[in-house]
């Protein structure tokens, strides 16, 4: 290839990328992208504070939910990069994948006399991979290595690992050995076909009669969440609410000039540069009086008079958050929305408040639905409801309260129940006709993160948006 035509289409191509849009932050407002603090410290503060969070909510969380489920030991094998959905609840935050195979067994030594549950009751063993910081007792191999590297003792491999798994359950006899799997919940589901095999094949059938489908057990342990996590999830929540009002204001849009998707994309650089991550792309979108979706296209130019619509998420120190926050644009001479919108939004305020009311321990996310859908009808209310478990993933363990396509309810997975100390993403919709928009329906899209105390009693993370965040024209 000669240099000339590499540098011709070097050119071509970085005039394309211009013209195309790869260069939007020029269509921003000067100043859109600052430089970012750590909000949250450094990566190596974050890890020390995850390692007591695994240790308070390995002594704390789980012996009560083995005792719960009546399950005494729990064995959870898997292998690198096919872990468990469990995974990430029971490592440290050092810890990116399995070792090989790691075999995580955990046994209730307490179960046979019935003594109160306690973390001095539950032996925590790893056969393969690390103690994860000390939490297990990690067994290694006994071959013997001529050459240890940097005088590592031999790693457990094959079927010495299976053989030492029986050892294990040989001597502490289990009456139930709970094993990750269901046809309901993925996150009770990680348990591989070809573990399922390794495991029976070597602890025979005797103990594979043994076998119980763990089911709530790793659910509920995943969407378990201690005060401390409570305290720092409100921190981010503070943050998320910090960054979409200046993404929805004339920090960053410039109304006629700014796209969708220079929105977009000023989420993600301003997540990046601030050391966070993010679980999915986030969107944002417009509505239009006298214009529908089709017609806006995929990518509109902001208008005053739009209204505007974001789904975001931030992850910091392996949680999720999940927000939904809406704008208005103002139009020359306007000082404030129009009552219509305002109305439209507190439609959807009143749905939120009306779910914050029917969520409680015990209750099936079918249960609080149908209570919603009731309330809503009561109030002449038309909308959906669609909310979901947050925490250590975005849409996380626990019961569904709707899907925006299932408004009768969800088989199985609706079918679970809340417990105290877990986490919600209230997520709906309400659609109102709009006087000012003629007759217009608006959809208010709304999602809050919201917690369970260990209490039982509702609150929201930080809060509810129950007002339009206002953008100005320069």
């Amino acid at each position: 290839m000669s240099l000339t035509f590499t540098r011709r289409t070097a050119c071509a191509a970085l005039f394309f990328a211009y013209s195309t849009g790869a260069f939007a932050q020029d269509r921003l407002a000067p100043g859109a992208l600052p430089s970012a603090d750590r909000t949250f410290g450094t990566l190596r503060d974050q890890a020390a504070m995850q390692q007591q969070w695994l240790k308070k909510r390995l002594e704390t969380f789980l012996p009560t939910l083995m005792r719960k489920h009546a399950i005494d030991m729990w064995v959870v094998p898997m292998r690198e990069y096919n872990e468990d959905p469990v995974f990430s609840s029971i490592t440290a935050p050092d810890t990116f994948a399995a070792r090989r195979r790691t075999i995580y067994v955990f046994f209730d030594n307490c179960a046979a006399s019935s003594a109160a549950p306690s973390s001095d009751c539950v032996e925590r063993i790893a056969l393969g991979g690390t103690s994860q910081g000390g939490l297990f007792d990690a067994r290694t191999s006994a071959k013997t290595v001529a050459n240890p590297v940097n005088g590592r003792q031999a790693e457990l491999w094959g079927d010495e690992q299976w053989l030492l798994l029986k050892e294990v359950v040989d001597e502490r006899k289990p009456k139930v050995i709970g094993i990750d799997r269901s046809t309901v919940f993925a996150f009770s589901d990680g348990l591989s076909s070809g573990e399922l095999k390794g495991m029976t094949d070597a602890l025979g059938a005797a103990w594979a009669s043994r076998f119980r489908d763990a089911e709530g057990l790793p659910l509920e342990l995943i969407a378990s969440r201690l005060p401390e996590e409570e305290a720092f999830f409100e921190r981010m929540t503070a943050l998320v609410w910090q960054m979409t009002q200046t993404m929805f204001s004339d920090k960053v849009i410039v109304p006629g000039t700014t796209r969708t998707s220079d929105l977009v994309w000023w989420w993600r650089q301003r997540t990046n540069d601030q050391g966070l991550g993010t679980w999915f792309q986030p969107s944002v979108h417009v509505q239009r009086k006298d214009m529908t979706a089709k017609d806006l296209g995929n990518d509109p130019i902001i208008m005053p008079g739009d209204v505007l619509h974001c789904d975001v998420g931030i992850t910091v120190a392996r949680l999720n958050t999940d927000t939904q926050h809406l704008a208005y644009v103002l139009r020359p001479g306007e000082t404030d929305a129009p009552a219509g919108l305002k109305q439209a939004l507190a439609n959807a305020n009143a749905m939120q408040d009306f779910a914050m009311a029917e969520i409680r321990p015990g209750r099936t996310g079918n249960e609080i639905l149908g209570a919603v859908l009731a309330r809503m009808k009561a109030k002449s209310i038309n909308g959906t409801m669609y909310s979901h478990p947050i925490g250590l993933n975005g849409h996380g363990a626990g019961p569904l309260i709707g899907l925006w396509d299932y408004q009768d309810g969800v088989v199985g997975r609706g079918e679970a129940r809340v417990i105290p100390s877990m986490w919600f993403s209230i997520e709906l919709q309400a659609t109102t006709p709009v006087a000012e928009w003629g007759g217009q329906p608006v959809q208010m899209a709304q999602e809050e993160d919201m917690i369970i105390g260990a209490d039982g009693k509702t609150r929201w993370a930080g809060r509810r948006q129950d007002q339009l965040f206002l953008v100005r024209t320069r």
